[in-house]
């Protein structure tokens, strides 16, 4: 697997090209067992029957972290991926919001039709849809829009339909399966649901246990190893590649780590393919997840600039004074 400082390269283009530094920071994958957990990442496989707080609350008891946090709630009846950060990572969670999730969804429907027929019904709902959130639900039920990018029948038997779904963050998927039934006038029940994927994040990528998380921690606690442990936690920093990145200089980082937004000639590289008004992610030349904000200006625009704040800095990750603080605030 690539190091997130090879991602970068790869994403990248240069500006005003850098060379990591050799007093500062710590490559994601280099940093030592305490540093790594402060930064770590756990791409929980949540087991049906209990609630994401209770499992949240486990992961976080043996990790023996300060914080933890997770990103979208799953129903105790749900499985699959539940995002977990602890400790400084907690502050990069609200990102995963940004991107979109996919779903494995068994459909009943309450009596037989024929497939086409169902799959000219399912098809009707790509796109941007309207939905009031369930009565058992943490939000309030006032009606919003979300989009649904992908919606396909994966197999059928009988009444019962496999389905695969894309949807935008904070969309129900047991009401999208509700809808189906009552647009078909047969009615339709949500059997099983298991989340597979996390703005970039897939089952592809590896999913944890319970299991895991306590054997990698048993593992370090008595003898010392951190060898399961850094298979189960991963650096945040890959939780966030849906989020089109900008490595910022050395001289720069600290002062974005006291609030202070990005300026043009704190830029290294960037994302050839950034637009104005687009949420992204800081990096350092090594890789290390500095920040999240929302640019100003496009690639295109930044490349006739000579100077001029091009990111308005909303969520600080990395601590201060990782890097010296080198630039003046406004």
């Amino acid at each position: 697997m690539k190091t997130i400082a090879e991602w970068l390269k790869e994403k990248t283009e240069p500006f005003y090209d850098e060379l990591p530094s050799d007093k500062y920071g710590v490559s994601p994958e280099e940093r030592n067992i305490e540093l790594y957990l402060e930064y770590g990442f756990v791409p929980l496989d949540k087991p049906p029957g209990y609630s994401s707080f209770e499992v949240v609350s486990w992961v976080k008891r043996m990790l023996e972290a300060k914080k933890a946090g997770h990103s979208g709630t799953l129903d105790p009846s749900v499985s699959g991926l539940l995002p977990i950060a602890i400790n400084s990572a907690t502050k990069a969670l609200s990102a995963l919001l940004l991107g979109p999730k996919e779903y494995i969804a068994v459909m009943k429907l309450h009596e037989n039709l024929p497939a086409e027929k169902v799959v000219q019904a399912i098809n009707m709902f790509k796109g941007m849809i309207y939905q009031r959130p369930p009565v058992r639900s943490s939000v309030k039920r006032n009606i919003r829009v979300r989009k649904v990018y992908n919606i396909e029948i994966l197999e059928n038997d009988e009444r019962f339909y496999l389905i695969r779904l894309l949807v935008e963050s904070g969309t129900y998927i047991r009401k999208i399966i509700y809808d189906i039934g009552e647009l078909l006038k047969v009615g339709a029940t949500m059997v099983d649901l298991r989340r597979t994927r996390v703005a970039d994040y897939t089952e592809s990528d590896g999913f944890v246990k319970l299991q895991d998380v306590w054997e990698a921690s048993k593992a370090y606690r008595e003898n010392n190893d951190e060898t399961k442990l850094r298979n189960v936690v991963k650096p945040v920093e890959v939780s966030l590649r849906h989020l089109k990145p900008i490595v910022v200089k050395n001289s720069a980082i600290g002062s974005i780590c006291n609030g202070a937004p990005l300026a043009l000639p704190g830029v290294s590289r960037v994302d050839p393919t950034i637009e104005a008004n687009e949420w992204v992610a800081l990096y350092s030349v090594k890789g290390e997840i500095v920040a999240i904000g929302k640019t100003l200006v496009s690639y295109k625009e930044m490349e006739t600039m000579q100077k001029g704040i091009i990111v308005n800095v909303d969520r600080v990750i990395m601590k201060q004074d990782t890097y010296p603080r080198i630039w003046k605030t406004r």
